[in-house]
């Protein structure tokens, strides 16, 4: 028995540490090339941390620009600041398409309307009360342009109460990649189509 939890544990820490890595980001290269993006879109990232969306979002945006809000949480991600976020955008020469701005998730800066993208990545889920995640989902199709796309991954729990929220777009498993040490702590994607009145789920 003794023996079994041992695998058990090291298969899973071994998960998570996949995910963390490397899985996690790609995925989002994954996701991120399905958009079909012309180049030229505004794209915002919601708690976007050190930028590992951010950046790779910005790289497909040569004629368009990446936006990432955060409160630079340090319990959040460890060496969560602005000017790591600038100075891992630099490194990845695109810098001159990002923007990093200090805000609230759940009080967005900008006006309605604003953007053709907005991300988050295992970010909602950190705002600590129920009224709060619900504004920040309520923010995020607030300043997405009609049409335009929302993506948000997190725990699978969680994602099924902000596509409730939102009453429309597709909800997905994204695989063993996007696992923190197991399937009951895996992440979906819920993507949504401002303005397109779909409902429903899909398998990964």
């Amino acid at each position: 028995m003794t023996a079994a939890v041992g695998t058990a544990l090291l298969a899973s820490t071994g998960v998570y540490l996949h995910t963390t890595l490397r899985g996690k980001l790609h995925i989002w290269e994954r996701e991120l090339d399905r958009l079909d993006l012309k180049g030229d879109e505004q794209l915002l990232d919601l708690g976007c941390g050190r930028g590992a969306v951010l950046i790779e979002a910005a790289k497909r945006l040569p004629a368009g620009r990446a936006n990432g809000v955060d409160l630079w949480a340090g319990k959040d991600q460890s060496g969560n600041n602005r000017e790591a976020t600038l100075a891992n955008a630099a490194a990845a020469e695109v810098a001159d398409r990002v923007e990093v701005y200090t805000a609230d998730m759940t009080a967005l800066p900008f006006a309605d309307n604003t953007f053709d993208v907005v991300t988050a990545a295992l970010a909602i889920h950190n705002i600590p009360s129920f009224e709060g995640r619900r504004r920040a989902v309520s923010e995020a199709m607030r300043v997405l342009r009609p049409g335009g796309r929302l993506l948000i991954a997190d725990f699978w729990f969680m994602a099924m109460m902000y596509a409730a929220d939102i009453g429309q777009g597709t909800l997905r498993p994204l695989g063993p990649k996007y696992w923190y040490g197991g399937p009951w702590l895996g992440i979906s994607l819920l993507h949504v189509v401002k303005g397109q009145q779909l409902t429903g789920a899909e398998s990964c």
